[in-house]
């Protein structure tokens, strides 16, 4: 059989998210997810990095995208997979994440895309907040926050 003539079998594969973490007047900038896997979670601001775009621009365009918020992104400070899996042991979402420093630059944070509340957290508040997990263990270990 030619290959034109084949049935075209789905490919799935891992998604590459990217996101910033970004720290401005001892507050850092997070979104609640609107979305699964972190549906209704607290967690870094990012996306999915699209196919000819570096981890820096993706990680600029989808803060900005996400809270309205311009960050001038830095190098990665950490990284981390999700293979989530339904009851059935079906994979729904895998993903690897790529996590930058990111500067701000300007804006005022303001939900849009996949995020239902986008704000800066200080880190008071950060301890009474529903957050992801993978976010809570990177400020923590990371930034001391």
């Amino acid at each position: 059989m030619s290959d034109e003539k084949r049935p075209k079998k789905e490919l799935r594969q891992p998604q590459i998210g990217v996101g910033a973490v970004v720290i401005h007047k001892n507050r850092v900038l997070l979104v609640k997810r609107k979305n699964p896997p972190a549906e209704n979670l607290w967690a870094i601001p990012g996306g999915k990095l699209q196919f000819g775009e570096t981890l820096r621009q993706a990680a600029e365009r989808e803060i900005l995208e996400e809270t309205g918020v311009s960050v001038k992104a830095g190098e990665i400070v950490h990284t981390f997979e999700i293979i989530d899996r339904d009851a059935e042991g079906q994979i729904r979402y895998h993903y690897i994440i790529i996590d930058l420093s990111g500067e701000y630059i300007s804006g005022d944070p303001s939900p849009d895309d996949d995020a239902l509340e986008a704000r800066w957290v200080s880190k008071e508040e950060l301890k009474n907040l529903p957050v992801n997990k993978f976010t809570r263990e990177l400020l923590r270990k990371k930034f001391n926050f």
